[in-house]
């Protein structure tokens, strides 16, 4: 049976180039590095065992390289998948440049572990 054991949120941004794989990563990185799940070893499981499933949010989902995001994980069985939301911020237009669809681009990510417990486990 498998059950949530913990959530964590992330904000990532690609300032300057529109890169929704880049802000992807970034928010990963920032739900991931502020936290240290114990829960494996406090469970009885090993850091393999977790099922970590991963939502980015951004403006262009089919822009975000999912198996690339999945990478900065260093261990457990990884899903990622990108839907649409986070936020696209226009830039002002470079007069030098006469491009106007630049944006800042902010994702978000939804990370939740799981682990796969024998049926009848008390945990």
């Amino acid at each position: 049976m498998i059950k949530k054991v913990a959530m964590e949120l992330g904000m990532g941004t690609s300032l300057r180039h529109a890169n929704y794989t880049a802000a992807a990563k970034r928010a990963v990185s920032d739900a991931l590095w502020r936290n240290a799940l114990t829960v494996a070893d406090a469970l009885g499981f090993t850091r393999e065992d977790m099922i970590i499933s991963v939502d980015i949010a951004v403006q262009k989902p089919e822009e975000v390289d999912c198996a690339a995001v999945a990478e900065i994980f260093p261990y457990g069985k990884v899903a990622v998948s990108a839907s649409f939301g986070g936020l696209d911020i226009a830039k002002p237009a470079d007069a030098a440049r006469l491009e106007s669809s630049d944006v800042t681009v902010i994702a978000q990510a939804a990370i939740v572990v799981s682990f796969d417990f024998p049926e009848g486990a008390s945990s």
